[in-house]
């Protein structure tokens, strides 16, 4: 076969891919109550794994699982509670607040309009109301999905070890080291993944928390537990983050001085955390560029909207550590890791390769 054959070919075959995950990314679109909860279980499972082996050298095998079982609902729960907490505060604040928030919509508009332009035209405000109302809604739909994911995990957990020595019983030396090095690393970033993220929400909660304080912003409580929950979506959770105590602000403190000074101080929190903190703690190991994050984010929120966004970098990264195991979809994982990736590996991925060449 010539250059411009091999050229051909492979152009081909890249073009089929992306076709393929056109019409992959549509079925899991369409089949979301049963494929969203699948994929978050596997991140979950690949999160609290290491919990398993670690109650394993204290007690038996049966009661590991149960107690494994037991902290993640424990956790699930909180998390769920959380958010359900936020949302009802949020939602009750604002309400005591209509009639002042559509004057602060009425001023807006006014001053967009003196410049030439429209903000929503005639019944912007009720459009925006129904626009929370169904994010609203959105957030209480993953607040029950939650409850599917726990069941999921309940009972995929215990059939992690069998599932691994059943894919050494199918499959051969070379392809069973390939497949399951590809899974045990992407549980290895999975983990890492979800630890800083979790690290840094904790972070931006508690500067969120003393800024509201220090502030006099009523419901400081909440717009930490906000921010805290809004961290685990890259990018427009920063963003999100922002608005709703700037615009509880106009309206506990009757001006726009003090909101702004809200906002700046909101803002000077994200920017620092995501821009300085979170990049020193990951270590520059995730696998992924900025712009790749960006995407993931888009594709993962048209799939399977708020909970595709919270889940949608560690599929992502997921995704580009299986593809660099599998030669044909390699360029794939080249096109969205970073050059950094390549050379950092954390300690457990360290020691994995450690055990392999022994």
């Amino acid at each position: 076969m010539d250059h411009s054959q091999q050229t051909q070919s492979v152009a081909q075959t890249r073009l089929l891919a992306i076709i393929a995950f056109l019409l992959v990314a549509f079925a899991l679109r369409q089949t979301y109550p049963v494929t969203m909860p699948l994929a978050a279980a596997f991140v979950v499972i690949a999160a609290v794994w290491p919990v398993k082996p670690w109650l394993q050298r204290y007690v038996p095998e049966t009661l590991s699982n149960i107690g494994t079982i037991l902290a993640l609902l424990a956790v699930l729960a909180a998390f769920a509670g959380a958010i359900s907490f936020s949302v009802a505060q949020i939602g009750q604040a604002f309400g005591e607040n209509s009639e002042k928030l559509q004057q602060l919509y009425e001023r807006v508009s006014a001053w967009v309009q003196s410049w030439g332009g429209s903000l929503g035209g005639f019944g912007g405000y009720g459009r925006m109301i129904d626009f929370a109302q169904q994010a609203l809604t959105s957030v209480y739909n993953i607040i029950a999905y939650i409850g599917v994911i726990g069941v999921l995990v309940a009972f995929g957990l215990p059939e992690v070890t069998l599932l691994r020595k059943k894919i050494g019983q199918q499959l051969g030396g070379n392809e069973r080291r390939e497949l399951v090095d590809a899974v045990d690393s992407t549980a290895v970033r999975i983990r890492q993944y979800l630890w800083v993220t979790t690290l840094t929400s904790a972070i931006t909660a508690a500067a969120t928390l003393v800024w509201s304080l220090v502030l006099g912003l009523d419901l400081a409580l909440v717009w930490a537990l906000l921010n805290f929950l809004l961290n685990y979506i890259p990018v427009i959770g920063n963003i999100i983050g922002i608005l709703p105590p700037t615009l509880y602000a106009i309206m506990q403190f009757d001006g726009w001085v003090t909101a702004a000074v809200a906002f700046i101080g909101f803002a000077i929190i994200q920017i620092v955390i995501s821009n300085f903190i979170a990049p020193t703690l990951q270590g520059q190991r995730l696998s992924l560029t900025p712009m790749a994050v960006i995407v993931s984010l888009s594709v993962w929120t048209w799939i399977w909207g708020i909970a595709g966004a919270l889940i949608a970098v560690p599929l992502t990264s997921a995704l580009i550590i299986l593809c660099k195991h599998f030669p044909s979809v390699r360029w794939i994982a080249t096109l969205l890791s970073g050059d950094q990736a390549e050379s950092a590996a954390s300690p457990e991925e360290s020691e994995m390769a450690a055990r392999r060449s022994a």
